[in-house]
């Protein structure tokens, strides 16, 4: 007899943390052994159950990145696997630099999340194919090409940039765009470490001054 693969999930999101305990029950094969909201949950329940995958989100108390170097460092065999919004490529490869095994993006469908689960169970590795595709872009540019800051952002980054530049707050936003406004601050916080400035405003005048030479 095959053994459920024991998973524990964290995320500061409760109705999302259940969502995916519920896919994965009723797939069948998973026994959800641990649920938490922080990187310090993570710790202490990856040190407590030992699951066989360990499955975080980036944008939490304590930060997931920083729970998934912790957690690699203290126990080496542990599948950490990340399951996100961010789309940014310092996220993908802090990760997978971290020993995550798994990087995939939160619109993954429950049985494309449980074919990964198994297979990254199995031993295998898996990044969502855009962003492996990206990163391997990117890796392949020559070292001096220096783009346009904002080409550097993502579609979704971009989309969030018009819209603030465009005089909206992080709510308007995030009912315009139909997301939650905690991750329109996750973007806007990534937006701001790439285009290297201080703030909303700068980006914003960074956002019209392209638009402007493009017209």
């Amino acid at each position: 007899m095959t053994h459920a693969i024991r998973i524990a999930i964290i995320d500061d999101h409760p109705l999302f943390r259940e969502g995916v305990a519920r896919s994965l029950g009723e797939i069948g094969g998973f026994e959800i052994v641990g649920e938490g909201a922080s990187a310090e949950d993570a710790e202490r329940l990856v040190a407590a159950m030992r699951p066989d995958i360990v499955l975080l989100d980036i944008s939490m108390p304590g930060g997931g990145l920083t729970a998934a170097a912790n957690i690699m460092a203290g126990h080496p065999g542990q599948k950490v696997v990340m399951l996100t919004v961010s789309e940014a490529n310092a996220d993908v490869a802090q990760a997978l630099n971290a020993g995550a095994r798994g990087y995939v993006l939160k619109g993954v469908g429950s049985k494309a999340l449980a074919e990964i689960l198994s297979n990254v169970a199995a031993g295998e590795s898996y990044v969502s194919p855009t962003l492996s595709a990206r990163l391997l872009s990117d890796l392949l540019q020559p070292a001096n090409r220096k783009a346009d800051p904002i080409q550097q952002l993502t579609g979704r980054e971009a989309d969030i940039l018009r819209l603030v530049a465009e005089g909206l707050s992080n709510k308007e936003v995030a009912a315009r765009l139909s997301l939650q406004e905690k991750t329109v601050k996750h973007h806007m916080t990534r937006v701001l470490a790439k285009l290297n400035v201080r703030n909303r405003t700068e980006a914003a005048l960074l956002m019209r001054e392209a638009r402007e030479r493009a017209s």
